[in-house]
Formats: C-alpha cells, sequence, structure tokens
C-alpha cells in the first residue's frame, strides 16, 4: 500500500506537466497571435527591435556649479551624503571600498582612479579626466546619462543648491582641498 501512494504522489507533478504542456499547444492551435511590425513602445536607452543600440540620450545642460560653492554648506553636504551615497561609499580618509569606490578625495581626482576598486567600462573609459567641480555637478544630477554604462544605480540629486553642499563636503574630504576658481 505505501509502494501505490508513493507512485501517486510522483506522478502528480507528471501529470500536471503534461496537462500544462497539452493545454499550450491547443491554445497555439486556437488562436493566432497578430505579431506587430514595430515596437509598440520604446524605452530610452534599450536596444531597438533590430538589435542596433539606441541613439545615446543626450546630458541635459546643468548650470555651473563655481558660483554656488562660495555659499554652499559643507554640513548640509555631510548630511545629504551621508543619506544618499552612505549605504554604498565611504567617505573616511583610508576607507574601505563598498559597493561604490571611498570618496575621500575624490575632488580633483581621474575618474576610475582609486585603488582596490573594479571600476565599469565606462567609467574607465574617463580614466585621465579630473572630477573637477563641473564633471562632479553633473554626474551628481544625472549618473546614469552623464556616463552612459556606469553601475551606479542612482537616479542624481536634481537640487542644484543640495549638490553644491554635496560638492563643498567632498571638497572638504581631503588634507589639502582644491581651490575653489
Amino acid at each position: 500500500m505505501a509502494n501505490l501512494e508513493l507512485n501517486k504522489i510522483f506522478a502528480a507533478p507528471l501529470v500536471a506537466g503534461v496537462v500544462f504542456m497539452g493545454a499550450g499547444f491547443l491554445g497555439e492551435l486556437l488562436v493566432h497571435p497578430h505579431k506587430l511590425e514595430h515596437a509598440a513602445i520604446t524605452i530610452q536607452g534599450a536596444p531597438a527591435a533590430g538589435g542596433a543600440p539606441a541613439a545615446p540620450a543626450e546630458v541635459p545642460a546643468e548650470p555651473p556649479i563655481v558660483p554656488l560653492l562660495a555659499a554652499a554648506n559643507a554640513d548640509n553636504g555631510r548630511t545629504i551624503a551621508t543619506r544618499q551615497c552612505g549605504s554604498c561609499h565611504t567617505f573616511t580618509e583610508g576607507g574601505r571600498n563598498a559597493v561604490g569606490p571611498n570618496l575621500y578625495g575624490v575632488v580633483g581626482r581621474d575618474h576610475a582612479a582609486h585603488e582596490g576598486f573594479s571600476y565599469s567600462n565606462a567609467m574607465r573609459a574617463k580614466a585621465g579626466h579630473p572630477w573637477d567641480y563641473e564633471a562632479l555637478n553633473n554626474f551628481l544630477a544625472h549618473p546614469g546619462t552623464t556616463v552612459p554604462g556606469t553601475r551606479m544605480a542612482f537616479a542624481g540629486i536634481r537640487n542644484i543648491e543640495q549638490r553644491a553642499d554635496v560638492i563643498a563636503y567632498l571638497r572638504s574630504l581631503a588634507a589639502n582641498p582644491v581651490p575653489l576658481p
């Protein structure tokens, strides 16, 4: 009797699979879907149906950040950076890399130059270009469009005063801060 119960337990998933497969086959025979000639919607940055990549999104022009840096509040910037960036980045001298690189001394440092961090190909392509104030402003506003292909999953900081505060805080994270222009 026990053997018969064990057979029923093993047969149930097999029978269910055969029934679902038969239902799918019958559904294909009865319903003939109309294939679309082109996609009904397009997703910005996704490859087109033909496999060719879509045109890169244009980086929105951000107003210059330098005039706001003189009045920026580094303490507010620390609060914003800790809240919005602290889960992925560290800010201490000699600190560990986390999901993102340590940001101590980032102002004036070249892109993808922090030792021991594995940068995306998109960020490595910008190696040799320094993180100046305007580069930080544009990246913090629109990371995905400023460096298409970056692995940083952050929507950006839309408020320019908050970006100025964060950049002032990042500037303070250095033994010799980069002078303001």
